[in-house]
Parts: structure tokens; sequence; C-alpha cells
């Protein structure tokens, strides 16, 4: 008895009396249940008719002590997992088990039950997000996270897609109940229920419209994001995340994707004006700059959209715009100092180039179009003394193209701010400083385009081209300019010098061509002033009178001058001009090298091609024999050339150029034999 009443070894342990009991010996506990039935003979016959195993405790002990950790071990064994597979013992015990795959019976299902006229479920919306997540994770490949749903097949997971494309945005509208109001998310009641899986559907939205190349594709990507962009806006972060992406596809997308991502960029940005504007501005702004460094035919579309989406982005908020216009204006005055005050070609190369003029254009732009309100018109000095320093930093020849631009520049902000500029003597200027009666060295073709160049060769100033670009473009801008100060009651006297030095220009200049061009320019000058003369002869009110002045040219401007409807006309003609250059792709006015080479034929193709009297010529783009590519020419074109037949006999094997008409003939050609087929919406 002594023995049996020792306390348990491992104190930290708590224990009943059975296990104090299972200490003890089979010995020992013999002679104590012994003592029992001596001590109390009723409480034994009740042990040995209800518990015979503990009065027998040493006979089984050993026998059924496996029995026994068994039996223990089951006790604690959950009843569910009896059912379960052997693949069960290598599942993560984070992941959920699948529940089951999604077919296109299912998706039918959930899409009735999202067009369905009734009030819509919320199990409904997050299990069709969690279908859009198992789809993710199809594209993703990341097997690691696995969610309720899997998608099998291209065409499950289309269906998916265009499930949620579709008939998402009206579901979540219809639950939120904002189909009528247009209110802000936020403050729908039922928000705060579908916020989670709304987020994760967002989320991997962005992700689809990052791995996603296809022009078509992406643009019904972007169509959805733009009816999502409402709930967007409610997430700071994942509007960064969006925006972000939207910046890149706005700059260098295609060009309906460069629309729809800006509509989406403005969208989500008025949504949350006050927290996202200052940065997108200064992003989109950043990212213009970076784009703008190379200009061409092929980028100036893109460049002059992003130029326009930026000034109806800096128009959202003027006080907010003025801030960051102040700001890179003088950046730009900063560079422009350093040009003037090191002399270096570092400095001077930081302030003529692409990116520099292309900013330029924009804050004129920007104060161009805001010029009926207040608060950016401050910047309008600072910007043209800026331009005009800009044209008398190098004001040589060379650099003519990159004065052309920024006379444009000046032109525009002067008739759009109905701001006097003086720009006459930056054109008049040239026409005084450069010999055009020097004999040029080379003959070009035709005259180059200033349009894509800030900076003229060595070379090309001795072309004859040279100097019939500078005319046209002196002419046009000074038309331009005159037509548009045509109703100034100062005209006749605005004109006077720049009358004064064309006159001196055309006894000075024995060209026919260019004299006769300004000729014309200048009797039309002559005659607008003597009808501003004649019609400010009639006047009875003072000069200094603001209001009167401006009622009298307003009632001029629209009466209409001479030199206003000359130029109008002289407009509609150089446009029609302009279009027929473009068809026959001679916008640049550069003419492309073709290497024209022998094609080795058999007897039999020799015979053939001896009895043809013009036969098809082979014209290869490149030295390489993979790369080459067959132009047939028509016959037509080679009866109308037959001095370029005489050049063939006398000089083989030289470089020839390729006529506009080869050109389109080519690319008519790569078009018809161009039979890959993008991918369309209705694929789905």
């Amino acid at each position: 008895m002594k023995k049996s009443k020792k306390p348990p070894q491992k104190k930290e342990e708590p224990h009943d009396d059975l296990d104090s009991e299972e200490e003890l010996s089979p010995e020992e506990h013999k002679k104590s249940l012994e003592k029992l039935k001596n001590i109390d003979p009723d409480f034994y016959n009740f042990l040995e008719e209800n518990d015979e195993n503990l009065l027998n405790f040493g006979e089984d002990s050993d026998d059924n002590g496996s029995e026994g950790e068994e039996d223990e071990d089951k006790l604690h064994e959950p009843g569910p997992l009896k059912g379960d597979s052997d693949e069960s013992d290598f599942e993560d015990e984070d992941t959920k088990p699948v529940v089951g795959k999604v077919n296109l019976k299912l998706i039918s299902q959930w899409q009735a039950e999202l067009q369905s006229e009734g009030k819509i479920k919320l199990p409904t919306l997050t299990t069709v997000i969690k279908a859009f997540n198992a789809a993710m994770l199809r594209v993703t490949g990341d097997e690691s996270s696995q969610g309720e749903f899997k998608v099998e097949g291209s065409s499950v997971f289309n269906a998916v897609i265009q499930m949620c494309v579709l008939y998402l945005p009206g579901a979540i509208k219809k639950y939120l109940g904002m189909e009528q109001s247009g209110k802000d998310p936020q403050k729908c009641k039922h928000f705060i229920k579908i916020k989670g899986p709304l987020m994760s559907y967002l989320k991997d939205l962005l992700k689809l419209l990052s791995g996603v190349t296809s022009e078509n594709i992406l643009t019904v990507l972007l169509k959805h994001l733009h009816q999502m962009s409402v709930y967007v806006a409610c997430f700071s972060r994942i509007s960064k995340q969006s925006l972000k992406k939207l910046i890149t596809l706005w700059s260098t997308g295609e060009e309906t994707v460069r629309v729809l991502s800006f509509l989406c960029i403005l969208r989500i940005t008025r949504n949350q004006q006050t927290s996202l504007l200052d940065l997108v501005l200064k992003a989109m702004y950043m990212t213009y700059v970076k784009n703008s460094k190379f200009v061409s035919p092929t980028t100036w579309p893109g460049i002059n959209f992003m130029r326009r989406s930026l000034v109806e982005m800096f128009s959202l908020d003027l006080n907010s715009a003025y801030q960051h216009v102040f700001l890179y204006i003088r950046q730009l005055a900063i560079h422009l100092r350093n040009a003037i005050v090191v002399q270096k070609i570092e400095n001077r190369q930081a302030v003529y180039n692409w990116q520099y003029i292309n900013s330029l254009h924009l804050w004129a732009d920007l104060i161009a179009a805001t010029s009926n309100k207040p608060q950016l018109q401050p910047l309008l000095y600072p910007l043209v003394m800026v331009i005009t320093n800009t044209i008398k930093l190098v004001p040589t020849h060379q650099y003519y193209p990159l004065r052309f631009h920024c006379v444009e520049i000046l032109i525009n902000l002067s008739k759009e701010t109905n701001t006097f500029i003086p720009i006459l003597p930056f054109l008049v200027e040239v026409l005084t400083t450069y010999d055009f009666n020097k004999k040029h060295k080379k003959v070009s073709m035709k005259p180059l385009d200033f349009s894509c160049i800030l900076r003229l060769a060595k070379s090309q100033l001795s072309e004859n081209g040279f100097k019939d670009s500078v005319i046209e473009r002196v002419y046009a801008l000074l038309l331009e300019y005159t037509a548009n100060e045509s109703h100034n009651i100062a005209f006749p006297d605005i004109s006077l010098l720049a009358v004064l030095q064309i006159k001196q220009f055309l006894k000075s200049c024995n060209v026919s061509n260019y004299t006769k061009k300004m000729r014309q320019l200048m009797e039309k000058i002559e005659e607008n002033s003597r009808f501003i003369d004649r019609e400010r002869s009639k006047i009875s009110f003072a000069l200094n009178d603001e209001k009167m002045v401006a009622a009298w040219e307003s009632n001029i401007k629209a009466k209409g001058t001479p030199l206003y409807i000359f130029f109008e006309n002289w407009s509609k003609i150089n446009k029609i001009q302009k279009r027929k250059k473009v068809s026959k792709n001679d916008e640049t006015g550069v003419e492309l090298p073709m290497i024209k080479r022998p094609k080795v034929l058999d007897g039999a193709e020799l015979k053939t091609n001896k009895d043809k009297d013009t036969g098809p010529m082979e014209l290869f783009p490149s030295d390489s024999e993979d790369d080459t590519g067959n132009f047939k020419i028509s016959d037509e074109e080679n009866e109308t050339k037959p001095k370029e037949k005489k050049l063939k006999k006398k000089k083989k094997n030289k470089n020839k150029t390729k006529t506009s008409k080869e050109v389109v003939q080519e690319e008519d050609i790569a078009d018809t034999e161009d039979v890959v087929q993008d991918l369309s919406v209705s694929d789905w």
C-alpha cells in the first residue's frame, strides 16, 4: 500500500487515478486487489461484475498491450480521413483540394446566372472570379497554388475569359445597385462583401493584360478594363500598377491600343484625381520625352497623339498643371542658358535635339489650348523667349529645319492666344543671309522634306533640292503668318520691313523660280496692306481704345481679307498635293537605293526571255541571296523609260534608284501575298 501511494514521477503532466494504477507491477496490483476484497467485499463484487479487465490486469497486459495502443491511436484519428486515397499523403496541408474541373456546361450555367433579370447572388460572382483565377493559373503555369477549380483546354479557357469580359461588369453593377445611379462603388452597402474577390479579379486581369501581345486581344481586354476602371480606382495599389502598364501601352502600342490605353488612364485618374493626377502627369511626360527621341514618318503620328493626349491630361487641373509646366519650362531654359554661356558641343546638343523641340511643342500646344483660361498664360512669355533664343543659338544654314520647326510653334501660339509675336525677322533673315544664286554641286530629283529632320548634312547643302525646300518653307510660313495677322489694324506697319527685305531679295536673286514665288507673296501682302489702309481710314475712334480696336478687327476678320482668302485656297491645294505624296510613298523625299542583279537562267528560260521585248526584273533588297524578293514591273512602265534602257546597256550591275511607282507596286504585291490572318475576337 505504501508503494501504491507513491506520487507520479513526471510532475508536469497531470494524471488521473487509472494512470497511477498503471505504474504498479502486476504482483503488487494483485495484492492490493486481495486487500480490497477483505476490506470492501461489496465494491470488489461490483468490479467483478462490471470490469473484469481491471481484476485480470496481470494476465492480459502482455497479450493485449499492443492492441490497447492501437485502440488508443484510433481514438485520436479523425473520421473523415478514412475515405481518402493514397495520393492525399503527398498533398500540402495548406492547399485546398480541387472541387472539380470547369467545363462548358458549367460555364453556360454561370453565364445564365450572370445574365438573369433577378437579383445577382454573391456566390455566383465569387465562383466566376475563382474560375477566372483558375484560368490565370493555367496561363502562368503556377502549379504550387491551386484553387477550387481547374481549367483545362483552350476552349474552356476562352469561354471563361469571354464570360468574364462580356457579362461580369454588368453583373457587378447589378449586385452593387449601380445600374441607374453612377455613384461611387465604395458607398454601396454590398461593396464590403465583394471587395476581396474584386481585388483578386483585377490583379488577375492585369496579369493577363501584361502577358498578351496580340493587338486584337489587347483591344478587347482594354475595353473591359475601361468598364472596370470604376472599381480599379477603389484600390490605390492596383490603380498604380494598372496605370504603369497602361502608360507603357499608351506610348508603344498600335493605334487602337494607344487610344484605349489613354481612355483607361483618363478614367482611372479622374476617379482618383487628387491622389493620382500629379503622379500620372509626371510619368506620362517622362514617357513622352523618352519616346520622342527619334522622329520619322512612322513615329511622327504616335508622337503627335501622345502630345495631344498629354495636353488633355494637363487640362484636367490647371492649378496643379502650372507647377509641372513651370518646372519643365525652367529646365528647358537652364539647358538653353548653359548652351549659350558654355560654347561646347555637348551643351549645344542638349538643346538641338528632338526631345527638346518636342517638349517646346507640347508646352506651346498646352498654353494655346488653354488660352481662354488665365492659369497658364503667365508662362507664355518665358516659353516664347526660350523658343526665340533656341533659334538664335546657332543661326547657320545647317539648322534651317530646326528654325522652321520653332517658327511653326510660334505661329500656332500667336494664332491661338491672339498675341503678337515678332516672327517675320526669323523668316526674312533666311532670304538675306543665304546666297541662292550659288550653283549647286549635286543634283537631287526632289526637294528635301524638313518635317522629320533638324540638321542638314554638308552634302545636302550643296544640292539644288536644299534651296528648293528652303524657298518652299519660307514661302509657306510667311504666307501663313501674314494671313493670320491680315485682319490686324497694324498690318501695314507689321509687314513693311518684311516687304522691303523681300524686294531686296528679288533684286539680288537671279533664279526665276524663286523670284516668281516671292514676288507673288509680296504682291499679296501689299494688296492686303492697301485694303487695311482703306478700311482704317474710315474709323472715327482713337487707336488707344482697345475694345473698339478689337471689335473692328473681329469685323474685318469676319468679312475676310484678300490675303487670308488667298491663303485658304493655297492651303487646300497644298493639302491635296501632300495627300498625293503620301499615297506615292514620297513624303520624305528620300529615294531608296536598290541593287539590281542579273538572274542566272537556264537555256530554256533564256530562250523564252529573248522572245519577249520586256521581261521580269528582280530587285534585291539586301546582299543576302536568302533574303531576295521577286517583284515584277509592268510593261507600260518599262516603255516609259527608254533612257534607263540605254544606261543598262552602257553600265551593267550599277546601283539603281527605285521610283515611287515601283514602291507602291511592291507594297501592293506584299499585301496580296500575306495570307496570315490576325486573331479576331469572333474566334471566341
